[in-house]
């Protein structure tokens, strides 16, 4: 937590709402998996000058004049991206993961064109086809899923699925599906076809530079990544690609969908790409995959039903159906007493989206903390015990037990 010297006197009620967010954020246990505690660090980057320069434009090619500075510290975001991922190309001007993803789409294709992508439901995102979002309005989306009775992604039917539509980009990578992601199989799948490979990675970006999870740069055409979630930086995103793709790339991000970069959040990605390269980042990597394992197991050693069993990342997903409420009931039961998750549809849901079946919980911002494998058995306990029981009297006993933990 960052002081704040001037804020207190200019705005006190606009401070006074951040200190009530600080000991929310202190005092419960953070387990959304798209979130994370930024380094003292990364937040130090990202409240600098660098607020006050306007820098359309590339390093070394910008429509404004004292940028040198800028200059040398987006170079070293790029420099940074390039050498943690082992990517040709990186583009660190991206804004939010939604966006780079627009960017990447129209790089690459012409509206129309067909993209193959995970459905929203079985775990992909809103920017992969949903016709709420513009890519799915401007785009024909064609979606592969989970078995039902596995709910895990079959290949062969992805294979099949390809071949029958001709897709001109297929995307793999997802928001809330709790197994690895077979990135070469889907590379494979893609060059068979003639289809670009493309890969949003945004949840895992942290396991793969941990080497938890496979990576997707070195099979993949492109790939897409938020800065934030279980890679700890500040909330952003990159692309990464093949060099021949560079150009394309970049002429989108800029001046395709952005003006000039917020190049106070390029200089907190710099210093998380940097914090990622360090042994102890490599470590907590690990941790995070550690302790989802160790919690997906309590839970369900305490009865609920996990979304395909288990987990291989740092997430998974309760199914709140055999408990007789909601995925929104849940979760907010279980913010009440200081514990963050969000409602989330499961695959084949009958709710709607608004109030689906499922909870997603996520361990990146726990171990963070510090948190080991003791504290993900009392915490998978505290949420089995409350979601099956929760009267007034186990909600004072989950908000003492948080209490406990936090305040450590």
């Amino acid at each position: 937590m960052i002081p704040r010297h001037h804020l207190p006197i200019v705005d006190p009620e606009l401070d006074a709402l951040i200190v009530q967010e600080e000991k929310r954020q202190h005092d419960g246990l953070l387990m959304i998996a798209s979130e994370n505690l930024a380094s003292d660090a990364v937040l130090e980057a990202a409240g600098t000058v660098l607020t006050n320069k306007y820098a359309e434009g590339y390093p070394g090619k910008r429509y404004y004049t004292g940028a040198q500075y800028i200059d040398q510290i987006e170079q070293l975001a790029i420099d940074r991206a390039k050498k943690l991922f082992g990517a040709e190309h990186a583009n660190v001007q991206p804004n939010a993961g939604s966006g780079a993803n627009l960017a990447c789409y129209f790089a690459l294709l012409e509206p129309g064109d067909t993209i193959l992508a995970m459905n929203l439901s079985h775990g992909g995102h809103l920017t992969h086809g949903h016709p709420v979002s513009l890519s799915g309005k401007l785009f024909h989306f064609v979606h592969y899923g989970v078995e039902q009775d596995t709910e895990m992604i079959n290949m062969d039917n992805v294979a099949a699925l390809a071949r029958e539509v001709k897709p001109k980009l297929i995307l793999s990578g997802f928001t809330s599906y709790p197994r690895a992601v077979p990135f070469s199989r889907f590379a494979e799948i893609a060059r068979e076809v003639g289809a670009y490979a493309m890969a949003d990675m945004s949840h895992i970006a942290g396991l793969v530079v941990g080497g938890v999870h496979e990576s997707p740069v070195p099979t993949h055409d492109v790939v897409m990544t938020t800065t934030t979630k279980t890679l700890r930086g500040p909330r952003s995103a990159i692309i990464l690609c093949k060099e021949q793709f560079a150009k394309q790339i970049d002429k989108m991000v800029f001046p395709g969908m952005q003006g000039g970069p917020l190049e106070h959040i390029i200089a907190a990605k710099a210093v998380c790409f940097k914090e990622a390269m360090t042994d102890e980042y490599k470590k907590y990597q690990q941790q995070i995959a550690i302790n989802a394992k160790v919690l997906a197991e309590t839970l369900m050693a305490e009865g609920l039903r996990l979304v395909s069993g288990g987990t291989d990342t740092h997430l998974m997903i309760i199914d709140c159906t055999p408990l007789g409420i909601s995925g929104k009931q849940g979760a907010d039961t279980l913010a009440e007493c200081g514990i963050y998750a969000n409602f989330n549809m499961i695959p084949f849901d009958t709710r709607k989206p608004a109030d689906p079946s499922g909870i997603r919980l996520g361990t990146p911002a726990l171990t963070a903390r510090g948190m080991k494998e003791p504290e993900m058995k009392v915490i998978g306990k505290l949420i089995a015990d409350l979601l099956k029981n929760p009267t007034d009297e186990q909600k004072e006993k989950t908000k003492g037990t948080v209490r406990e933990m936090t305040s450590k």
